[in-house]
């Protein structure tokens, strides 16, 4: 069994420590084969912030990492460094790519920047993006789990997160299923979920799943989603091949919140569309 956690908007400097310490123990004892860092890994973009994530990062011990940044990442304030050097300080860090690629022989995982300098909260991915990673998947083969990773959602569950969506989103989500994605995973609005696209979104060729992540230490939870990550188990001698993604939310243990843990409370599965893909 492969496992990818996927953990995403810590919000370094705002993070909690019972959470911090409660995720350390689900890694220490899930041992992941691969960690997603889905953006928003800072509050405010600070030195002080990316360093303590990337040693938290560390800690958890995960053999291979794919780490994306979101709009927190990029300088709010420091007007000069957004414009001329607005992922410097990311890079330093999470470096060297800011669209980083993962192959192994059961997973195609490809990271997409969604963020731009000159939004200040939604994201954007342009044509020549789509088609980078329409690229990248026509190279994966059958046996591998094909996901592609954004901040911004690809697709909302709720009007009133609509204008949270990612720009360019449609064209995205069609041409990333006719070249054989089989989940795109998200996070920026801090509530999880997993939705199957081929029904919301109308005549989309192929079975995709948009998976959301809530944030996984940050105090800025949403009153209906608690702390949480994802853990997608991928069995790869299934035929015809299956996985499961489990989200995993944290309880706190009495009111002075000091210890707590992360327990499973949902199971989806997703069984990959092998249908031949678009030419």
């Amino acid at each position: 069994m492969k496992k990818l956690l996927q953990i995403s908007d810590p919000h370094f400097g705002t993070v909690q420590a019972p959470v911090m310490r409660a995720l350390e123990a689900l890694a220490a004892a899930q041992q992941p084969d691969v960690l997603v860092l889905s953006g928003d890994i800072t509050q405010r973009a600070h030195t002080a912030q990316f360093a303590q994530a990337r040693a938290f990062c560390d800690r958890l011990a995960i053999p291979q990492m794919l780490s994306l940044p979101g709009n927190h990442d990029v300088p709010l304030f420091n007007l000069y460094q957004r414009l001329v050097q607005p992922y410097a300080r990311y890079l330093r860090h999470f470096g060297p790519e800011l669209e980083p690629v993962i192959a192994t022989p059961w997973l195609s995982l490809i990271g997409v920047k969604t963020t731009r300098r000159w939004r200040h909260k939604n994201g954007e991915v342009s044509s020549a993006q789509i088609n980078q990673v329409v690229q990248q998947l026509r190279l994966a083969a059958p046996a591998q789990l094909r996901v592609v990773v954004v901040h911004q959602p690809v697709y909302v569950t709720r009007p009133e997160d609509e204008h949270d969506r990612l720009r360019g989103w449609e064209p995205a989500v069609r041409a990333w299923a006719d070249a054989g994605a089989d989940i795109v995973m998200g996070g920026h609005i801090h509530l999880p979920y997993v939705t199957e696209l081929s029904g919301p979104v109308a005549g989309l060729g192929r079975r995709m799943w948009c998976v959301q992540a809530g944030t996984a230490l940050s105090s800025r939870v949403r009153r209906e989603a608690p702390n949480s990550v994802n853990l997608l188990c991928h069995d790869t001698q299934s035929r015809p091949l299956r996985c499961e993604l489990q989200r995993w939310d944290y309880r706190a243990a009495g009111l002075a919140a000091e210890g707590g843990r992360f327990e499973l409370v949902h199971t989806s599965e997703i069984v990959p569309d092998r249908r031949p893909v678009s030419s």
